[in-house]
């Protein structure tokens, strides 16, 4: 079994061993740099005539306590020692360098010293990035241990901040989805029971020879169960970002509206003036919101039903109209939720409260919008926004 090293002892040991190994490469520099001494130097001795009796290229020697001497050979054969002496300290002078500070063990110390302060230095720098690296590390495995609520704390604006912002978006997005299909699941094996059961119910009272009536309502029954089926599906495949939900093309919006107004009998308002309002995207699952909307209008509205289809700035945008009893403003998100309901609606009434939620994920998944507002005169007007077609 390995030994596990932490990053941030790792990061730090990695600037504490550069340092070192600078201050080993100065040091040696700095040796071979004294062991070769000073460059030589000319020396010249003159006597009183002006004559050079003595001459020589001479390297100083420092000779402790005594200054610098050189040693310069005489014309007549001897040697001379020409001597410099330390010069005198003057009153107030600071005092000279501490011995220790002086030659090559001197550099020694000073590079120790910066070696020293850099790593020193260096720690807390090192150990709070990877504070944020381990925080979001234990972060990813609480989440992919299931739970997944867990969220990492962002703090900085590095690439580490970065990571955990959109650690936490996916992980959001992940749970959202997750609760929705739990949501859906549970909320589908109730609506799929209650057709079943009428179903059974109906076979047992059937008999040997069923009347018209009950094999119109098992007729019904199997009809809306096909349809919830249907509608489930394609729920799941929407909430799929990646699933293949058809061509994308270009769609004329109005005349979809008029396809869909005629087959039940709603009006449309298209404009006089304005020309046919164009839109990218899958003609199927366009055609499947405006029908959606239409059908809620019509089963939950009173009186005539209008549509209409503009272009307004730089949204295509269709409105569904109805004179029913309109939607509380508490309830006007709630209703595009997976099976929900509006309080006092009744199974018998049609539907199971997905046709409004496909109608928001058919929106989404065209870079739109559908929201529900107020109608003057009475009753709620759905408006669905899409971005228009360039062409």
């Amino acid at each position: 079994m390995s030994l596990r090293v932490p990053l941030y002892l790792r990061i730090w040991l990695a600037v504490v061993l550069a340092v070192a190994v600078l201050t080993l490469v100065f040091g040696w520099l700095w040796r071979i740099n004294v062991e070769q001494g000073p460059p030589p130097r000319e020396l010249l001795i003159r006597n009183e005539a002006g004559q050079v009796v003595g001459q020589a290229m001479a390297r100083p020697v420092r000779v402790p306590g005594q200054g610098i001497e050189f040693q310069v050979a005489m014309s007549d054969g001897s040697s001379l020692f020409v001597q410099l002496p330390p010069r005198p300290r003057r009153p107030g002078e600071p005092l000279p360098p501490r011995p220790w500070a002086r030659g090559p063990t001197g550099l020694l110390w000073l590079l120790g010293i910066v070696a020293l302060a850099v790593a020193v230095g260096s720690y807390p720098i090192v150990r709070r990035l990877t504070q944020r690296l381990e925080n979001l590390s234990r972060g990813v495995e609480r989440w992919g241990e299931g739970d997944l609520s867990a969220r990492v704390a962002v703090s900085g604006s590095d690439e580490v901040a970065f990571l955990a912002k959109r650690f936490n978006h996916a992980a959001e997005r992940v749970e959202t989805l997750v609760a929705s299909h739990k949501s859906l699941l549970a909320n589908a094996s109730h609506e799929l029971r209650s057709p079943l059961t009428r179903i059974r119910m109906g076979l047992e009272l059937m008999g040997s020879q069923p009347s018209p009536a009950f094999k119109d309502e098992i007729a019904r029954n199997i009809t809306e169960l096909d349809q919830l089926i249907d509608e489930i599906l394609l729920a799941s495949r929407l909430d799929a970002s990646q699933a293949d939900m058809g061509t994308v093309e270009t769609v004329d919006l109005t005349g979809l509206a008029a396809e869909e107004c005629a087959r039940l009998d709603a009006e449309l308002d298209a404009g006089t003036d304005s020309p046919s309002v164009r839109v990218q995207g899958v003609a199927r699952l366009l055609r499947r919101a405006l029908r959606n909307l239409l059908e809620n209008a019509r089963r939950y509205g009173t009186g005539e039903v209008t549509v209409i289809v503009r272009r307004e700035g730089h949204l295509a945008v269709v409105r569904v109209c109805d004179r029913g009893p309109g939607v509380p403003a508490n309830q006007r998100e709630r209703i595009f939720e997976p099976f929900y309901r509006l309080p006092g609606a009744s199974e018998r009434d049609g539907g199971v409260g997905l046709g409004l939620a496909l109608v928001k994920s058919i929106a989404q998944r065209h870079g739109g919008s559908v929201s529900c507002e107020d109608r003057a005169g009475g009753g709620s007007t759905f408006v669905l926004s899409l971005p228009p077609s360039k062409t």
